[in-house]
């Protein structure tokens, strides 16, 4: 009898051991991932009932948690959606979180570790948890005429951002989206909706454009071909070379050739500074050819080619291959081939240029303020990386000052501001369309602004005209002139 009591009472404490093991680890270990799993509708529920912080543009919610008295207490809801979709993303019952609203969730719903002593107070108030709300860097007014240049049947996108502090200004692409039709609270309506949004040619609701997209960068990559020349000591803005109309690279097929339309024929022989500024491609094969593969591997490196970047939505690193053979070598230094960079790379590179050397880590969140208004955090200029010295640097900035006065971008010149700047146009394949880009910075001899614009997959035509003009109305507007 009394062993048949112990052994009950054996298995009961087993039994009981196992329960308090198994309650432990759901409360302390396995907390996180379980409240992240998409099949916990019950975590997903809660979250919707709590006040949700804001996302602000110059101290305006664009994106709010507004009462209800709907299935849940409180709606998403988003001003100027198109407008801002890309940086806000959305949140939504059915389809989860993107872009800010899920890379700021724990600031967000109040979860982070700089609330956590309110969170404690509430505990013991039996307050209700709030979100902080997170404050933009982004200008509004600008962020709408930029967004306005684009058109609505366009592939584009444009970045204006402060050099000196790495500060964006502005981030717009199209095609955009309502993000107020993903955030309704019918599940079945949300799934609708969103796979409608995805089914809009070039537009991926998980995807911001000027972070995520790769287009080739054709010449505005020869940026990086200007800093290895000038760090090689080889050449200068007055080194004369030889302008063929067209060469041979070196595997004895692949030929290359100049702009047809350009006025690059008009001097077969030339100087750096003409070259840059025409933009002219065979010169660059004789550059690659003196300085070899390693050294545009390196120069790409430090201007964050390659590199993980958060800002804080994530930045999809830019490519340039490794171990080119002498041919994709002479393709690849004018930004073609396998080479790919987003908006945001290359407008990091105009930032660089345009900062003596030193780029400073994008962003997008200027503040996080807590219900009552403290500010929780702040942001405090970063670098990113010393891509390259301030001599080079100013060097340069003299040479891209050629294309606004009498080369390539001569359409983004604004009377009386001094502008640096760099066009390209990457064809993609045989198709007839192309890549059409420009990034450059303003005034060039004390940048305020750093200016990035790219047309994707369109025709020569529409593409010049979108992106020289564009960034003269946008650097007439940024100075009012």
């Amino acid at each position: 009898m009394n062993q048949a009591i112990r052994n009950t009472w054996i298995a009961v404490m087993v039994l009981f051991v196992l329960c308090l093991g198994a309650l432990s680890y759901v409360q302390f270990f396995a907390a996180k991932d379980l409240n992240a799993n998409p099949l916990n509708n019950r975590q997903l529920f809660r979250d919707f009932d709590l006040p949700r912080g804001a996302i602000l543009v110059d101290g305006k919610p664009i994106a709010e948690s507004v009462p209800t008295d709907g299935q849940f207490k409180y709606q998403r809801v988003y001003t100027d959606p198109e407008l801002y979709s890309h940086l806000t993303g959305f949140y939504s019952l059915a389809n989860g979180s993107t872009q800010l609203e899920s890379v700021m969730n724990p600031e967000l719903t109040g979860k982070s570790q700089d609330q956590f002593f309110d969170r404690l107070v509430n505990l013991f108030s039996g307050k209700e948890n709030e979100g902080a709300s997170v404050e933009l860097t982004i200008d509004g007014e600008l962020q709408k005429f930029v967004y306005d240049l684009i058109p609505d049947d366009t592939r584009g996108s444009i970045i204006v951002s402060e050099p000196k502090t790495g500060n964006i200004l502005a981030m717009a692409s199209k095609p955009s989206y309502d993000t107020n039709l993903v955030a309704v609270h019918s599940s079945k309506q949300a799934v609708a909706n969103l796979k409608k949004i995805n089914e809009i040619p070039g537009l991926s609701s998980n995807t911001n454009p000027a972070l995520g997209n790769l287009p080739a960068p054709g010449s505005t990559f020869k940026i990086f071909d200007m800093v290895a020349a000038l760090e090689s000591g080889k050449y200068n803005a007055d080194t004369v070379m030889k302008n063929p109309n067209t060469v041979t690279l070196p595997d004895g097929n692949t030929k290359m050739g100049n702009f047809y339309a350009g006025i690059c024929a008009s001097q077969p022989e030339a100087t750096f500074a003409f070259i840059v500024a025409q933009s002219c491609n065979t010169p660059f094969a004789e550059i690659s050819t003196e300085l070899g593969a390693p050294v545009f591997e390196d120069v790409t490196e430090r201007f964050g080619f390659g590199q993980q970047l958060n800002i804080p939505l994530r930045v999809t690193p830019s490519e340039f291959p490794k171990g080119l053979n002498p041919t994709q070598l002479a393709q690849s230094v004018i930004g073609q081939l396998n080479v790919k960079a987003t908006a945001m790379q290359m407008n990091m590179t105009a930032m660089g240029i345009a900062n003596d050397g030193v780029i400073m880590e994008p962003n997008l969140v200027k503040q996080v303020m807590a219900p009552d208004l403290r500010v929780l955090s702040s942001s405090e200029p970063k670098e990113f990386s010393t891509a390259t010295t301030k001599e080079v640097a100013d060097q340069v900035t003299d040479l891209m000052r050629g294309p606004v006065k009498s080369g390539t971008a001569m359409r983004a010149a604004v009377p009386g501001l001094d502008i640096a700047a760099k066009t390209g146009t990457a064809d993609i394949g045989t198709t007839g369309f192309v890549n059409s880009w420009i990034t450059g910075f303003a005034p060039a001899d004390d940048p305020e602004v750093a200016v990035t614009i790219v047309i994707e997959r369109t025709k020569y035509a529409t593409g010049s005209a979108l992106t020289s003009p564009n960034m003269k109305k946008i650097l007439e507007a940024v100075f009012n002139q």
